[in-house]
């Protein structure tokens, strides 16, 4: 049996007449029926069987689209939040999830309060939009948790950390130390600490584990350590060890002919800032989807990254997104 598993980041998802943030900033009905003929055609271009949305607003209007291309099951856990000043004006946004296999046991993901205080947070603590964590029952009864997240995005006079591949977890640390002891970059901290929520939920969880997510944070992030790395947590590993594999690597891409000077494939970004491209966009899985792994149950047989949209328009358009779609297919062994 294979599946095929997407992330997909709406940009903006506002049925008219709401806006989004300000009241200004909305659709036509013109301009939605492009916008939603355009995510139609996308998602039935990523022929997948389980999707993960970000900047869900009008969850209704989703799950209708939704509908229509076969997607019999659809939750969110969360509402998003309307202006009390103004309820035409949309304040937050949401995540959601659609299958076409059912869905069961939808769950908030508890906040970890040692990480709170591991990271010096004080007073009051939330995610930034609620992730999903669910159940996905298989048509031959196999059960996988599915989280869906979309993490706490960077500020723009916030510091910037860009690692590389080469620099290693206490590096990494090393360089973050005084800006997060010191509250220079407030959105970092906030992301550490939702990552490594999810981390202790699905540590604590132990099944087969799907994540999606628009991480908003680079390749190589220490917000990826804290997602995915034991020794993140535990000061006393010696060796890296890591709960959630990022599927792109799992993927064995074939090069056919290389040019003598070929130096590898170059990662796809996913969204682009002032021309630069960045992977935001992520599908992480358990070890039980890696097949070196002696207990694993499927193995990943493709990783796409749908950018079209993107290489007409780096900034995309918000009649269609500002994000490249993520689709991975993993084949039951």
């Amino acid at each position: 049996m294979k599946i095929k598993v997407g992330t997909f980041n709406l940009f903006q998802f506002v049925e008219p007449p709401f806006s989004w943030y300000t009241k200004k900033e909305k659709f036509t009905n013109k301009e939605w029926e492009e916008k939603t003929a355009w995510i139609k055609k996308q998602i039935q271009v990523m022929d997948c069987d389980i999707i993960g949305f970000q900047e869900v607003f009008s969850k209704d209007a989703l799950k209708d689209l939704l509908f229509e291309l076969g997607f019999k099951y659809f939750k969110t856990i969360d509402n998003a939040k309307l202006d009390k000043k103004n309820e035409s004006v949309y304040i937050s946004t949401t995540v959601a999830l659609a299958s076409k296999f059912p869905i069961k046991n939808l769950k908030k993901v508890q906040i970890d309060f040692s990480t709170l205080k591991k990271h010096n947070v004080e007073g009051f603590f939330k995610f930034a939009r609620e992730p999903i964590k669910a159940t996905i029952i298989f048509p031959n009864q196999l059960e996988i948790s599915l989280y869906v997240c979309h993490l706490k995005s960077n500020r723009e006079n916030e510091f910037e950390y860009i690692f590389t591949k080469d620099e290693k977890l206490e590096d990494k640390l090393k360089k973050v130390k005084t800006a997060l002891e010191n509250n220079y970059s407030m959105s970092l901290k906030q992301r550490l600490c939702e990552a490594s929520s999810l981390f202790s939920d699905i540590k604590r969880n132990n099944k087969p584990t799907i994540l999606v997510c628009d991480l908003n944070d680079r390749e190589f992030s220490l917000t990826i350590d804290a997602l995915t790395n034991k020794r993140y947590h535990n000061e006393t590993l010696k060796k890296d060890d890591f709960l959630l594999i990022d599927a792109y690597h799992l993927f064995e891409k074939k090069i056919y002919n290389p040019h003598p000077e070929f130096k590898g494939i170059k990662r796809t970004p996913t969204s682009y800032f002032a021309g630069k491209g960045n992977v935001l966009d992520f599908i992480f899985v358990s070890k039980h989807f890696d097949k070196k792994n002696k207990n694993s149950i499927a193995k990943v047989t493709n990783y796409e990254i749908l950018d079209i949209h993107l290489q007409k328009n780096q900034n995309g358009s918000l009649l269609n997104s500002d994000h490249a779609q993520v689709v991975c297919e993993l084949e039951f062994l």
